[in-house]
């Protein structure tokens, strides 16, 4: 497993409870690009629409995957179009119970490859207040001065 990209603002911005894995539906030169690394998730987030079908489709919105350089020209590519997530039925049951909660988002943190698969992690988030991102700050603070202490005493 090799992680391709990582959103560094999830576990900042958010309090992250449960996480899910989900494969994802790309283009070839889509694929080929993630996997040299070209895709940022800043700003994504995963969003639902209902279709013809029973259950809703889960999306990954906003998240930029440019347009692999060694390809030909791709008329009308959009690098931020949403990309469906792949998931069971039953994480999908799970989903629709927790995204309607007031307060929660689905927050995409990893795309990664396993095996020859690329991967998206995501998890369901309750937004943080600013006094909790200072105490997140703090805390992190904290352990960095405890640990450079404990080197000066080893």
């Amino acid at each position: 497993m090799s992680i391709l990209a990582y959103n560094k603002r999830a576990n900042f911005d958010y309090i992250i409870t449960d996480i899910y894995e989900a494969g994802l539906v790309l283009f070839g030169h889509e694929v080929k690009s993630v996997k040299t690394g070209h895709i940022s998730l800043k700003g994504s987030f995963v969003t639902t629409k209902r279709s013809g079908r029973a259950l809703p489709e889960f999306y990954l919105t906003n998240a930029h995957i440019p347009l692999y350089r060694h390809a030909g020209p791709v008329p009308g590519y959009d690098p931020t179009r949403p990309r469906q997530l792949l998931l069971k039925r039953t994480e999908i049951k799970h989903l629709l119970g927790k995204a309607k909660e007031q307060g929660l988002t689905l927050v995409p943190i990893k795309i990664y490859t396993k095996r020859s698969l690329i991967k998206l992690e995501f998890g369901v988030g309750k937004g943080k207040k600013k006094y909790d991102k200072r105490e997140t700050i703090k805390k992190r603070e904290m352990d960095r001065k405890i640990r450079t202490l404990m080197k000066k005493i080893n």
